[in-house]
Protein backbone atom coordinates (compact mmCIF):
# COMPACT_ATOMS: atom_id res chain seq x y z
CA UNK A 1 0.00 0.00 0.00
CA UNK A 2 1.35 3.41 -0.91
CA UNK A 3 1.05 5.81 2.00
CA UNK A 4 0.56 8.71 -0.40
CA UNK A 5 -2.80 7.22 -1.34
CA UNK A 6 -4.05 7.82 2.19
CA UNK A 7 -5.77 11.09 2.95
CA UNK A 8 -4.26 13.35 5.58
CA UNK A 9 -7.37 12.83 7.70
CA UNK A 10 -6.83 9.07 7.58
CA UNK A 11 -3.20 9.43 8.59
CA UNK A 12 -4.12 11.66 11.51
CA UNK A 13 -6.93 9.38 12.62
CA UNK A 14 -4.68 6.32 12.55
CA UNK A 15 -2.04 8.18 14.53
CA UNK A 16 -4.41 9.46 17.18
CA UNK A 17 -6.04 6.04 17.55
CA UNK A 18 -2.68 4.35 17.99
CA UNK A 19 -1.60 7.02 20.46
CA UNK A 20 -4.77 6.62 22.52
CA UNK A 21 -4.39 2.84 22.65
CA UNK A 22 -0.83 3.12 23.89
CA UNK A 23 -1.63 6.02 26.23
CA UNK A 24 1.12 8.09 24.63
CA UNK A 25 1.60 11.74 25.54
CA UNK A 26 1.21 13.47 22.17
CA UNK A 27 2.11 17.01 21.15
CA UNK A 28 0.49 18.43 18.05
CA UNK A 29 1.76 21.38 16.00
CA UNK A 30 1.26 22.48 12.44
CA UNK A 31 1.41 25.10 9.73
CA UNK A 32 -1.05 26.40 7.14
CA UNK A 33 0.41 28.11 4.06
CA UNK A 34 -0.76 30.11 1.07
CA UNK A 35 2.06 30.47 -1.51
CA UNK A 36 2.06 32.31 -4.86
CA UNK A 37 4.71 33.02 -7.49
CA UNK A 38 4.56 34.73 -10.86
CA UNK A 39 7.34 35.18 -13.46
CA UNK A 40 7.96 37.61 -16.33
CA UNK A 41 10.87 36.85 -18.66
CA UNK A 42 10.34 38.76 -21.87
CA UNK A 43 8.42 37.98 -25.02
CA UNK A 44 4.71 37.55 -24.44
CA UNK A 45 5.09 36.82 -20.72
CA UNK A 46 3.56 39.13 -18.13
CA UNK A 47 3.30 39.21 -14.36
CA UNK A 48 0.14 37.64 -12.97
CA UNK A 49 -0.63 35.91 -16.26
CA UNK A 50 -2.12 32.48 -15.55
CA UNK A 51 0.43 30.67 -17.70
CA UNK A 52 3.39 32.17 -15.80
CA UNK A 53 2.04 31.73 -12.27
CA UNK A 54 1.96 28.95 -9.69
CA UNK A 55 0.33 28.65 -6.28
CA UNK A 56 -0.39 26.31 -3.40
CA UNK A 57 -2.61 26.13 -0.37
CA UNK A 58 -1.02 23.78 2.17
CA UNK A 59 -1.74 22.25 5.55
CA UNK A 60 0.85 20.37 7.60
CA UNK A 61 0.31 18.58 10.90
CA UNK A 62 3.10 17.32 13.19
CA UNK A 63 2.52 14.78 15.94
CA UNK A 64 5.29 13.97 18.40
CA UNK A 65 5.07 11.56 21.29
CA UNK A 66 7.12 10.25 24.21
CA UNK A 67 6.74 6.46 24.16
CA UNK A 68 8.66 5.96 27.40
CA UNK A 69 11.91 4.09 28.09
CA UNK A 70 13.81 6.65 26.02
CA UNK A 71 11.76 6.07 22.86
CA UNK A 72 10.04 8.83 20.89
CA UNK A 73 7.81 9.05 17.84
CA UNK A 74 7.42 11.70 15.16
CA UNK A 75 4.84 11.87 12.38
CA UNK A 76 4.04 14.56 9.84
CA UNK A 77 1.18 14.66 7.37
CA UNK A 78 1.24 17.20 4.54
CA UNK A 79 -1.70 18.18 2.34
CA UNK A 80 -1.19 20.38 -0.73
CA UNK A 81 -3.72 21.78 -3.17
CA UNK A 82 -4.70 24.90 -5.08
CA UNK A 83 -8.14 25.72 -3.61
CA UNK A 84 -9.35 26.09 -7.19
CA UNK A 85 -6.85 28.81 -8.10
CA UNK A 86 -5.90 26.84 -11.23
CA UNK A 87 -9.28 27.70 -12.74
CA UNK A 88 -8.44 31.36 -13.27
CA UNK A 89 -5.19 32.54 -11.65
CA UNK A 90 -2.43 29.92 -12.01
CA UNK A 91 -1.45 27.09 -14.31
CA UNK A 92 0.72 25.05 -11.96
CA UNK A 93 1.72 24.40 -8.36
CA UNK A 94 4.98 25.01 -6.55
CA UNK A 95 4.70 21.59 -4.87
CA UNK A 96 2.57 18.49 -5.00
CA UNK A 97 2.00 15.80 -2.39
CA UNK A 98 1.09 12.78 -4.51
CA UNK A 99 1.63 13.86 -8.10
CA UNK A 100 -1.78 15.53 -8.40
CA UNK A 101 -3.05 19.08 -7.91
CA UNK A 102 -4.62 18.14 -4.57
CA UNK A 103 -3.21 15.35 -2.43
CA UNK A 104 -1.56 14.31 0.80
CA UNK A 105 1.57 12.49 1.90
CA UNK A 106 3.27 11.21 5.02
CA UNK A 107 6.38 13.40 5.00
CA UNK A 108 7.81 12.39 8.39
CA UNK A 109 7.65 9.07 10.20
CA UNK A 110 10.49 8.32 12.59
CA UNK A 111 11.40 6.72 15.89
CA UNK A 112 13.99 8.09 18.29
CA UNK A 113 15.90 6.36 21.07
CA UNK A 114 17.98 8.11 23.73
CA UNK A 115 20.94 6.13 25.09
CA UNK A 116 23.17 8.17 27.40
CA UNK A 117 24.48 11.09 25.36
CA UNK A 118 23.51 9.46 22.08
CA UNK A 119 20.24 9.96 20.22
CA UNK A 120 19.27 7.56 17.44
CA UNK A 121 16.69 8.68 14.88
CA UNK A 122 15.46 6.28 12.20
CA UNK A 123 12.89 6.93 9.51
CA UNK A 124 11.56 9.78 7.41
CA UNK A 125 12.97 13.08 8.72
CA UNK A 126 14.46 16.50 7.97
CA UNK A 127 18.24 16.96 7.79
CA UNK A 128 19.68 20.38 8.74
CA UNK A 129 22.25 22.03 6.47
CA UNK A 130 24.32 23.00 9.52
CA UNK A 131 25.17 19.33 10.13
CA UNK A 132 24.59 17.83 6.67
CA UNK A 133 25.77 20.38 4.09
CA UNK A 134 25.40 18.19 0.99
CA UNK A 135 22.09 16.48 1.83
CA UNK A 136 19.74 18.87 3.60
CA UNK A 137 16.14 20.03 3.89
CA UNK A 138 15.49 23.24 1.95
CA UNK A 139 13.11 25.90 3.26
CA UNK A 140 12.45 28.05 0.18
CA UNK A 141 9.42 26.19 -1.15
CA UNK A 142 5.98 25.66 0.39
CA UNK A 143 7.28 22.94 2.72
CA UNK A 144 10.68 21.38 3.34
CA UNK A 145 11.86 18.19 1.67
CA UNK A 146 12.59 15.18 3.87
CA UNK A 147 14.77 12.06 3.75
CA UNK A 148 14.59 8.38 4.57
CA UNK A 149 17.60 8.10 6.86
CA UNK A 150 19.15 6.66 9.99
CA UNK A 151 20.97 9.25 12.11
CA UNK A 152 23.04 8.96 15.31
CA UNK A 153 23.97 12.10 17.28
CA UNK A 154 26.48 11.91 20.14
CA UNK A 155 27.71 14.57 22.59
CA UNK A 156 30.04 12.57 24.87
CA UNK A 157 32.98 14.82 23.99
CA UNK A 158 32.75 18.26 25.59
CA UNK A 159 31.72 21.04 23.18
CA UNK A 160 31.62 18.49 20.36
CA UNK A 161 28.76 16.98 18.39
CA UNK A 162 29.31 13.81 16.37
CA UNK A 163 26.77 12.87 13.72
CA UNK A 164 26.73 9.65 11.72
CA UNK A 165 24.07 8.97 9.12
CA UNK A 166 22.97 6.72 6.30
CA UNK A 167 20.72 8.58 3.86
CA UNK A 168 18.87 6.40 1.35
CA UNK A 169 16.12 8.44 -0.34
CA UNK A 170 14.65 11.93 -0.63
CA UNK A 171 11.35 13.34 -1.85
CA UNK A 172 13.07 16.26 -3.57
CA UNK A 173 11.17 19.54 -3.65
CA UNK A 174 8.49 19.11 -6.34
CA UNK A 175 6.47 16.11 -5.14
CA UNK A 176 6.68 15.50 -1.40
CA UNK A 177 4.98 12.12 -1.73
CA UNK A 178 7.53 10.68 -4.16
CA UNK A 179 10.60 9.28 -2.41
CA UNK A 180 13.37 8.22 -4.76
CA UNK A 181 17.13 7.84 -5.01
CA UNK A 182 19.26 10.85 -4.19
CA UNK A 183 19.66 13.12 -7.20
CA UNK A 184 22.48 13.08 -9.72
CA UNK A 185 25.31 15.52 -9.06
CA UNK A 186 26.65 17.02 -12.27
CA UNK A 187 25.16 14.19 -14.31
CA UNK A 188 27.69 11.51 -13.42
CA UNK A 189 27.06 10.62 -9.79
CA UNK A 190 23.78 8.78 -9.37
CA UNK A 191 23.64 7.78 -5.70
CA UNK A 192 21.15 4.93 -6.05
CA UNK A 193 22.67 3.11 -3.08
CA UNK A 194 22.50 6.10 -0.79
CA UNK A 195 25.11 8.09 1.08
CA UNK A 196 27.00 7.59 4.33
CA UNK A 197 27.89 10.71 6.28
CA UNK A 198 30.07 11.58 9.27
CA UNK A 199 30.03 15.12 10.71
CA UNK A 200 32.08 16.54 13.57
CA UNK A 201 31.17 19.94 15.00
CA UNK A 202 33.30 21.56 17.69
CA UNK A 203 32.64 24.75 19.69
CA UNK A 204 35.53 24.64 22.17
CA UNK A 205 36.69 28.13 21.25
CA UNK A 206 34.44 30.98 22.31
CA UNK A 207 32.27 32.26 19.45
CA UNK A 208 33.87 29.79 17.02
CA UNK A 209 32.15 26.79 15.42
CA UNK A 210 34.13 24.35 13.27
CA UNK A 211 32.16 21.78 11.29
CA UNK A 212 33.65 19.08 9.08
CA UNK A 213 31.66 16.53 7.07
CA UNK A 214 32.62 13.46 5.04
CA UNK A 215 30.28 11.71 2.59
CA UNK A 216 30.62 8.39 0.84
CA UNK A 217 28.09 8.40 -2.00
CA UNK A 218 27.49 5.08 -3.76
CA UNK A 219 25.98 4.93 -7.26
CA UNK A 220 23.25 2.59 -8.41
CA UNK A 221 23.42 -0.24 -10.90
CA UNK A 222 24.37 -3.87 -10.45
CA UNK A 223 28.06 -3.07 -10.10
CA UNK A 224 27.89 0.72 -9.97
CA UNK A 225 29.10 1.15 -13.58
CA UNK A 226 27.48 2.12 -16.86
CA UNK A 227 29.89 1.86 -19.76
CA UNK A 228 30.24 3.91 -22.94
CA UNK A 229 32.61 3.56 -25.86
CA UNK A 230 35.04 6.49 -25.63
CA UNK A 231 38.15 6.54 -27.80
CA UNK A 232 37.69 2.78 -28.34
CA UNK A 233 38.04 2.22 -24.60
CA UNK A 234 35.21 1.19 -22.32
CA UNK A 235 34.92 3.72 -19.49
CA UNK A 236 32.30 4.32 -16.80
CA UNK A 237 29.80 7.07 -17.69
CA UNK A 238 28.39 6.98 -14.16
CA UNK A 239 30.84 7.41 -11.29
CA UNK A 240 30.55 4.27 -9.12
CA UNK A 241 31.51 6.13 -5.97
CA UNK A 242 32.05 9.71 -4.80
CA UNK A 243 34.00 10.84 -1.74
CA UNK A 244 33.07 14.32 -0.56
CA UNK A 245 34.58 16.56 2.12
CA UNK A 246 33.12 19.82 3.40
CA UNK A 247 34.56 22.18 6.03
CA UNK A 248 32.87 25.22 7.53
CA UNK A 249 34.35 27.61 10.11
CA UNK A 250 32.31 30.42 11.64
CA UNK A 251 33.86 32.98 14.01
CA UNK A 252 31.77 35.70 15.65
CA UNK A 253 32.80 38.91 17.41
CA UNK A 254 36.20 39.30 15.75
CA UNK A 255 36.33 42.95 16.64
CA UNK A 256 33.58 44.60 14.64
CA UNK A 257 33.07 41.71 12.20
CA UNK A 258 31.99 38.09 11.91
CA UNK A 259 33.97 35.78 9.63
CA UNK A 260 33.01 32.52 7.92
CA UNK A 261 35.16 30.23 5.78
CA UNK A 262 34.16 27.16 3.78
CA UNK A 263 35.94 24.66 1.56
CA UNK A 264 35.05 21.35 0.00
CA UNK A 265 36.03 18.70 -2.50
CA UNK A 266 33.97 16.14 -4.43
CA UNK A 267 36.04 13.24 -5.76
CA UNK A 268 34.35 10.77 -8.14
CA UNK A 269 36.01 7.44 -8.91
CA UNK A 270 37.18 6.88 -12.46
CA UNK A 271 39.96 8.24 -14.65
CA UNK A 272 37.45 10.03 -16.89
CA UNK A 273 36.18 12.19 -14.01
CA UNK A 274 37.77 15.26 -12.45
CA UNK A 275 37.63 16.33 -8.80
CA UNK A 276 35.61 19.43 -7.96
CA UNK A 277 37.03 21.92 -5.46
CA UNK A 278 35.09 24.80 -3.90
CA UNK A 279 35.86 27.45 -1.33
CA UNK A 280 34.25 30.58 0.06
CA UNK A 281 34.57 33.42 2.53
CA UNK A 282 31.96 35.65 4.15
CA UNK A 283 32.52 38.78 6.25
CA UNK A 284 29.72 40.55 8.08
CA UNK A 285 29.18 43.35 10.54
CA UNK A 286 26.72 45.97 11.76
CA UNK A 287 26.21 49.59 10.79
CA UNK A 288 23.66 51.02 13.16
CA UNK A 289 20.56 48.85 12.96
CA UNK A 290 21.63 47.30 9.65
CA UNK A 291 23.55 44.06 9.19
CA UNK A 292 25.89 44.08 6.21
CA UNK A 293 27.88 41.26 4.63
CA UNK A 294 29.94 40.39 1.58
CA UNK A 295 30.52 36.82 0.41
CA UNK A 296 32.73 35.27 -2.25
CA UNK A 297 32.73 31.69 -3.52
CA UNK A 298 34.64 29.88 -6.23
CA UNK A 299 33.95 26.45 -7.73
CA UNK A 300 36.38 24.99 -10.26
CA UNK A 301 35.61 23.06 -13.46
CA UNK A 302 35.44 19.60 -11.90
CA UNK A 303 32.98 17.03 -13.16
CA UNK A 304 30.50 17.35 -10.29
CA UNK A 305 28.49 20.40 -9.31
CA UNK A 306 28.25 21.48 -5.67
CA UNK A 307 24.60 20.90 -4.85
CA UNK A 308 22.17 19.34 -2.43
CA UNK A 309 21.92 15.67 -3.45
CA UNK A 310 18.49 15.56 -1.82
CA UNK A 311 16.95 17.94 -4.37
CA UNK A 312 19.51 18.87 -7.01
CA UNK A 313 18.52 22.52 -6.42
CA UNK A 314 20.23 24.58 -3.71
CA UNK A 315 23.89 24.67 -2.69
CA UNK A 316 25.70 25.06 0.66
CA UNK A 317 27.67 27.99 -0.78
CA UNK A 318 27.64 31.34 1.05
CA UNK A 319 26.61 33.05 -2.20
CA UNK A 320 23.37 31.10 -2.58
CA UNK A 321 20.53 33.51 -3.43
CA UNK A 322 16.91 32.99 -4.48
CA UNK A 323 17.54 31.86 -8.05
CA UNK A 324 21.29 31.71 -8.81
CA UNK A 325 22.04 28.06 -7.92
CA UNK A 326 22.37 26.89 -11.53
CA UNK A 327 25.12 29.43 -12.17
CA UNK A 328 27.23 29.29 -8.99
CA UNK A 329 27.52 25.53 -8.40
CA UNK A 330 30.07 24.63 -11.09
CA UNK A 331 33.02 26.43 -12.75
CA UNK A 332 31.98 29.83 -11.40
CA UNK A 333 33.14 32.75 -9.28
CA UNK A 334 30.50 34.69 -7.34
CA UNK A 335 30.32 37.78 -5.13
CA UNK A 336 27.21 38.68 -3.12
CA UNK A 337 26.58 41.90 -1.19
CA UNK A 338 23.78 41.72 1.39
CA UNK A 339 22.04 44.10 3.75
CA UNK A 340 19.41 43.34 6.40
CA UNK A 341 17.60 46.02 8.39
CA UNK A 342 14.38 46.50 10.36
CA UNK A 343 11.70 48.40 8.47
CA UNK A 344 8.27 49.13 9.86
CA UNK A 345 6.65 45.97 11.18
CA UNK A 346 9.19 43.69 9.55
CA UNK A 347 12.66 43.12 8.14
CA UNK A 348 13.97 44.25 4.76
CA UNK A 349 16.59 42.10 3.01
CA UNK A 350 18.38 43.33 -0.10
CA UNK A 351 21.17 41.42 -1.85
CA UNK A 352 22.98 41.68 -5.15
CA UNK A 353 25.08 38.94 -6.70
CA UNK A 354 27.52 38.91 -9.61
CA UNK A 355 28.66 35.59 -11.07
CA UNK A 356 31.20 34.84 -13.76
CA UNK A 357 29.70 31.65 -15.20
CA UNK A 358 32.75 30.08 -16.84
CA UNK A 359 30.90 27.00 -18.06
CA UNK A 360 28.62 29.16 -20.23
CA UNK A 361 31.08 31.03 -22.46
CA UNK A 362 32.44 33.07 -19.53
CA UNK A 363 29.14 34.95 -19.39
CA UNK A 364 28.00 37.03 -16.43
CA UNK A 365 24.95 36.31 -14.31
CA UNK A 366 23.55 39.05 -12.08
CA UNK A 367 20.79 38.76 -9.52
CA UNK A 368 18.98 41.29 -7.34
CA UNK A 369 16.76 40.11 -4.48
CA UNK A 370 14.54 42.46 -2.46
CA UNK A 371 12.69 40.61 0.30
CA UNK A 372 10.39 41.90 3.02
CA UNK A 373 9.42 39.64 5.93
CA UNK A 374 6.79 40.75 8.40
CA UNK A 375 4.01 39.62 10.72
CA UNK A 376 0.36 40.46 10.09
CA UNK A 377 -3.01 38.97 11.05
CA UNK A 378 -1.26 36.49 13.32
CA UNK A 379 0.79 35.05 10.47
CA UNK A 380 4.34 35.28 9.09
CA UNK A 381 4.43 36.85 5.64
CA UNK A 382 6.98 37.32 2.86
CA UNK A 383 6.97 39.45 -0.27
CA UNK A 384 9.94 39.16 -2.63
CA UNK A 385 11.06 40.57 -5.96
CA UNK A 386 13.88 38.86 -7.86
CA UNK A 387 15.59 40.02 -11.05
CA UNK A 388 17.90 37.44 -12.62
CA UNK A 389 19.88 38.57 -15.66
CA UNK A 390 22.09 36.15 -17.61
CA UNK A 391 24.11 37.39 -20.57
CA UNK A 392 23.40 34.15 -22.43
CA UNK A 393 19.63 34.73 -22.21
CA UNK A 394 17.71 37.13 -24.43
CA UNK A 395 15.76 38.67 -21.53
CA UNK A 396 16.13 38.81 -17.75
CA UNK A 397 13.74 36.85 -15.54
CA UNK A 398 11.65 38.81 -13.04
CA UNK A 399 10.01 36.94 -10.18
CA UNK A 400 7.41 38.01 -7.63
CA UNK A 401 6.90 35.61 -4.73
CA UNK A 402 4.52 36.02 -1.78
CA UNK A 403 3.47 33.68 1.00
CA UNK A 404 1.80 33.66 4.37
CA UNK A 405 2.31 31.02 7.08
CA UNK A 406 0.19 30.40 10.15
CA UNK A 407 1.87 28.28 12.83
CA UNK A 408 -0.18 26.56 15.51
Amino acid sequence: MKITNLSLATIIAMTLTTGAMADVDLKTTGQAVVYYQTVENGGDTDFFNKGNSAANVGFQLNINGDLGSGFGLGLQGTALGTAGLENNLVSNTMQKADGTLSGAALTKAYLTKKVGNTTLKAGRQELPKSLSPLAFSEGWNVYKNTFDAVVAINSDIQDTTLVGAYVSKSNGHGDLGSFDNLTAAGGVARPGHGAYMLTVQNKSLKDVAVTGSYYSIISGGADGYTYTDKDSVLQPSIAPHVDALWLDVKAANLGPVNLALQAGQLSPDGASFKDTTAYGVKVGGKAGSAKLSVAYTSVDDGTLSVQNVGTGIKTPLYTQMVANQGHISSDADTVVLKGVMPLGAGTLIAQYGLTTDNKTDNSDFNELDVIYKFKALGTNMLAAYVRADHEAASDPANIIRVWTRYNF
